[in-house]
């Protein structure tokens, strides 16, 4: 039973946790600018990166086997994206109004369009995936030469701000695409006059410091893998402000069976409705650290929980059979595993007798039919004259029926009416003296 149990346990935690779809949420500090990229005036026009500029990028972390299809916003859960400044947006960017269409080409030119805003799923340019720097070791396209508009001597783009981690002149975050790509679809966003602009927050035409919609939407019809090399993260986003940065998304997940869930912002311990569930890490900041059981062990473990919280782990996980006609059955049990159960003539290729040795035949005491539905027999040899008794017990041992059957010898017989009792497991105690008690379990139907 043990062993059974150990095999059983890794595929519980396993049905569990994929649960979580999301395993984490990662706002990256990409990259702050200073004063010699505000040198870049971007072709002439005065629009430069303002010093002190912070680049973000967003990853998903999915759990492996999801796919990204779509970011979008819906009436009840608009696509929010905010900043307590304006962002920054390079106007030298025609047509690519997304991460995936920016070709990195354009960067040696245009230095300061590396740290554009955007949206995207999966690519940060074409035919390249947006990876954390800490998980790229290709090096880097973006090269300390590259003075800008104002040819800054040694370049521009190599500030190397502790708190932005690793130079973007030694590692980029680009790496080579590894998924294929279907059609892409986007709504709410190109919606100028000419119908050719991106004229939000993310387009070359206008400034602002939020994007808010009920309607619009990003989506890749293959869904987008992240890198499995690197845990399954998969770019969202990339914001560059000098304010900061808050964020409410929704994204719609390609299952590995092939279905498509939805997953949107608030508290995760509420439950799953239809397609749509609810996580806590796709708003940024939280309201509150959403907090909870992550110890696998526990009924109560979520790995969607952004923070452990020992004390909500109440109920350890305790595994068998909760099938009251088992003859294995045990009220201890809290998570049931059918196939654990064990009946008379039906107990998996296993040895009834082991599983359930109070089934088994037994010197002493006798009880037939089992299992029974009217009534049962039972008997036994009282030796020279005993006081003799029996008393039948339910599976959580309390007496159900009794009988004192007086002084008795030699081989007893006794009929019982069980009919009255309800379906279940049950022990019948033989009582011969004051110090022999003999057991038999068995079955009501």
């Amino acid at each position: 039973m043990k062993k059974l149990i150990a095999i059983l346990f890794p595929i519980l935690l396993l049905q569990v946790a994929a649960k979580a779809q999301i395993q984490h949420v990662i706002v990256e500090k990409y990259y702050v600018s200073d004063s010699l990229d505000n040198t870049d005036t971007i072709d002439g026009a005065a629009r430069a990166l303002p010093v002190g500029s912070k680049t973000y990028r967003v990853y998903v972390q999915l759990d492996a086997g999801y796919r990204l299809k779509k970011m979008y916003g819906t009436a009840n859960h608009p696509l929010k994206i905010k900043s307590t400044a304006n962002f920054f947006n390079n106007i030298d960017r025609p047509t690519a109004y997304f991460g995936y269409l920016i070709n990195k080409a354009w960067f040696s030119g245009n230095p300061t369009l590396a740290l554009d805003s955007w949206l995207t799923l999966g690519l940060c340019a074409t035919n390249y995936n947006g990876v954390l720097k800490t998980d790229d070791t290709d090096g880097s396209v973006i090269l300390p030469s590259w003075g800008g508009t104002a040819s800054v001597p040694g370049g521009i783009l190599r500030n190397n701000d502790t708190a932005a981690g690793i130079p973007i002149t030694t590692e980029d975050g680009m790496k080579p695409k590894t998924g294929t790509f279907t059609t892409w679809i986007n709504n709410g966003f190109i919606d100028s006059p000419t119908g050719t602009e991106d004229t939000t927050v993310f387009g070359s035409v206008n400034t602002g410091s939020q994007f808010i919609s009920t309607t619009a939407f990003l989506q890749q019809n293959s869904g987008v893998i992240g890198d499995s090399l690197t845990g399954e993260k998969v770019l969202v986003a990339q914001l560059t402000t000098t304010g900061e940065i808050s964020f409410e998304l929704n994204l719609q997940l390609i299952t590995p069976g092939g279905a498509s869930m939805n997953i949107v912002p608030g508290n995760n311990s509420l439950p799953t409705t239809g397609d749509t569930t609810v996580n806590g890490m796709l708003k940024y900041p939280p309201d509150a650290p959403v907090c909870g059981c992550k110890d696998p062990n526990y009924l109560e473990y979520n790995a969607a929980y952004a923070c452990s919280d020992p004390f909500s782990c109440i109920h350890l996980v305790v595994l068998g059979c909760m099938d009251t006609l088992a003859c294995n059955y045990d009220p201890a049990v809290n998570f049931h595993i059918q196939s654990l159960c064990c009946y008379p003539g039906n107990c998996n290729n296993r040895d009834i007798a082991l599983v359930c040795p109070g089934i088994a035949t037994e010197a002493g005491v006798q009880l037939y039919p089992n299992p029974a539905t009217e009534g049962i027999t039972i008997q036994f040899s009282a030796g020279e004259y005993i006081e003799t008794k029996y008393a039948i017990f339910d599976s959580y041992g309390t007496v159900v029926l009794q009988r004192d059957l007086g002084m008795r010898t030699g081989n007893v017989v006794e009929n019982v009416d069980i009919s009255n009792l309800q379906t279940g497991l049950y022990l019948l105690k033989v009582f011969k003296g004051n110090n022999n008690v003999e057991s038999k379990t068995f079955m009501k139907q």
